[in-house]
Formats: structure tokens, C-alpha cells, sequence
């Protein structure tokens, strides 16, 4: 849990949970006496009311202006997930119905891995009622196999990048110095001599900083053929992005005005911006990751909670499983189901 939820007592912990949990299954906001009713600790509602009087100064739950009742804010969201995760961590994954024939529909794996995502998208929103998107695996250990620069014009620079799988990228540099051939070729020499065999996580900053101190003062065209050889590494033209569920989120009162609606829509129709999803685990973020309201990289999603998994068919072959609802998502079912999913693709891919 960290340092989060440090200014909590045990009782106004349980409020909280109470609270929330209450507000996960109604969607409506959650009074006193629902609470005294609703919990073990035998309080009466005056007692209640004062209790969760301090949970929304510290910040844990809000009073919408329409109702006398409370609604849990990010933060009563994010301790809630917080504890639910360390309890995960000691839980045996895989008790649920749904989990179950998710199992049995993996085993009898389709030939195309492109029609198991497209069908494993669907079935998470029809058994979840929230959108879903997955991505296709992306080899995510690509190494720099070749560099070579080139004069193409005056104030010109070709820069052809291989990886990995003959893989070539080219990207034009738009230079202010001439550059001679023995210039040319002694920079085609450093920078293939310190980057070639290297992943984009080997590139460090300590190899960085001896390549711009061996290039001298040719340190800004390096550095651009090092932006050149990250894009080339990373580069996402192949990216799939299967989605299903969209509509399901009218579903949910407080997702389906039509503003709201709108920017889901359009954000689950935009590639660029569902990618912004999928980085997290390039970027050396493995697993489960929960994000709530704000703290999503897609503002445009910034009402809702998204929850992300990382899925590995063999060595270094990642892709993206993501589940979108509302803050007030069943996120126990959610956590259980991804970790369970990804798991059984783990065994199923890696054994065949």
C-alpha cells in the first residue's frame, strides 16, 4: 500500500470499503444509514456521519451537489485498488465461472493469433459489460544490426536504420554543416562500432554520453541519428488494436451523457490515442496496472478507469490487453480475469 492511506484508522478504513463497495454495485451515493446497516462495527449513524465528515476533508469521498449521500473521489479509488492488489498477490487466481470458459476457449486455440485477440476482445466485453481492446504481440527486443549514413543532398543526411528481421527504417536529417567523406565515414564507423547488437534498454545514457564525446563536435548529428535509431527500434506501423464492447458504456448513468459518450467513441476509434495505452509495458511496466480517472495516459478517458495487462506468447513477444468502465468498475472480477487470461496465454503459447 505504501505510503497511501497512512492517515486511515481501521474504522474509517472500513467505512471507506463499505462506502465504495456499496457505491460499485447502486452507482448511487451512500448515506449514513446505508453504511450503519451495511457494516460489522455496530456504529450508530451520528458516529457515521462524523467518521465520514473526516474521509471527505482527507480527501477519500466526495458530496455531489445533488445528493445528501457520498461518492468515493480517485483517491478513496486508488487505496481501494491498492489494497485489493496486495490481497490478489496472496489470492490463488482463477476461481470464476467466466474465467473458467475463458480457459477451456483458449485451449482450443485458433491457428491465427489475429482471430484469438479479435475473439478474445469480445468475449472480455460480453463477460466483463465493459470495452475491451488488446494488441497485437510486438517483438519488443529489436537490436540495431546495421547503421549507415549517407549524403543525399546539400544539408541532407540519409540515415538507414536495420534491426532485427532485416527490418530497414530510413529517416532524413536535415544538417547545417557540410560533412566530408572522411567525416562520413568516421561517424558511420563510431556509430556503428557503439550501437550495433545494442536494444533500445541497452542504449543508456552512459553509452549516449561516450558516443556525443567521441563525436565531438558532430554531437548534434548524433544525437539525431540516435532519435532516428529509438523511432526505428520502436516503431509501431504494425500495430494492431482490437476492440470490442464500445457501446457498453451506456450502460453507465454517469458515462453516458452525450459529451462523454462522444469522447469515448472517438477515443476508441483513434489508434494514436490508444496506443498511448499500450506503452507502459516498453517502458519497463510488467502486469496488472490500474489506472483511475486522471491518472490515465488518454484524457479523453479521464471519467473512467482502465485497467491494463501485459500478455507474453514467447520471449520478448508482448502485447497489450486492456478493459475500460467506469471508476465504479467490479475491479476484484476485472483484476482476476486479466491475471488468469494472461496467464493462460503465457502457458498456451510458450508450450507450443
Amino acid at each position: 500500500m505504501g505510503v497511501r492511506g497512512l492517515d486511515l484508522d481501521e474504522r474509517k478504513r472500513k467505512i471507506l470499503k463499505a462506502i465504495i463497495r456499496n457505491y460499485l454495485e447502486t452507482g448511487e451515493p451512500v448515506g449514513s444509514r446505508t453504511i450503519s446497516k451495511y457494516t460489522d462495527l455496530n456504529l450508530s449513524s451520528a458516529t457515521i456521519r462524523n467518521e465520514m465528515a473526516d474521509l471527505e476533508e482527507l480527501g477519500y469521498i466526495i458530496q455531489p451537489h445533488t445528493s445528501a449521500g457520498r461518492i468515493p473521489s480517485d483517491k478513496g479509488y486508488r487505496l481501494y485498488v491498492d489494497d485489493m492488489m496486495q490481497e490478489k498477490e496472496r489470492e490463488v487466481i482463477g476461481r470464476e465461472k467466466e474465467v473458467e470458459e475463458m480457459k477451456e476457449f483458449l485451449i482450443e486455440k485458433v491457428d491465427k493469433v489475429e482471430l484469438l485477440l479479435q475473439q478474445m476482445a469480445k468475449l472480455l466485453a460480453e463477460n466483463t459489460n465493459y470495452a475491451t481492446m488488446i494488441t497485437s504481440p510486438q517483438y519488443n527486443k529489436n537490436k540495431v544490426k546495421f547503421i549507415q549514413l549517407s549524403r543525399v543532398e546539400v544539408g541532407k543526411l540519409l540515415v538507414v536504420v536495420v534491426i532485427d528481421g532485416n527490418i530497414v527504417r530510413n529517416t532524413i536529417l536535415d544538417v547545417e554543416e557540410e560533412l566530408s567523406d572522411e567525416t562520413l565515414l568516421q561517424l558511420n564507423m563510431l556509430c556503428n562500432t557503439s550501437l550495433n547488437g545494442l536494444s533500445l534498454n541497452e542504449i543508456n545514457l552512459g553509452v549516449i554520453a561516450k558516443l556525443k564525446e567521441q563525436a565531438g563536435i558532430h554531437k548534434g548529428i548524433v544525437g539525431s541519428v540516435l532519435d532516428a535509431v529509438a523511432e526505428a527500434i520502436t516503431a509501431d506501423d504494425d500495430l494492431e488494436i482490437y476492440t470490442s464492447g464500445a457501446t457498453n458504456i451506456f450502460r453507465y448513468p454517469e458515462l453516458s451523457d452525450q459529451e462523454k459518450a462522444k469522447n469515448l467513441i472517438g477515443a476508441f476509434e483513434e489508434k494514436e490515442l490508444l496506443t498511448n495505452l499500450v506503452q507502459e509495458y516498453k517502458d519497463g511496466n510488467q502486469g496488472i496496472q490500474v489506472y483511475i480517472g486522471s491518472e490515465t495516459p488518454v484524457q479523453m478517458m479521464k471519467d473512467c478507469s482502465v485497467v491494463t495487462a501485459t500478455y507474453e506468447l514467447e520471449e520478448g513477444v508482448k502485447g497489450t490487453i486492456g478493459i475500460i468502465g467506469p471508476k465504479r468498475m467490479d475491479y476484484d472480477k476485472v483484476v482476476t480475469t486479466l491475471k488468469t487470461l494472461t496467464t493462460q496465454l503465457d502457458n498456451i503459447y510458450k508450450k507450443t
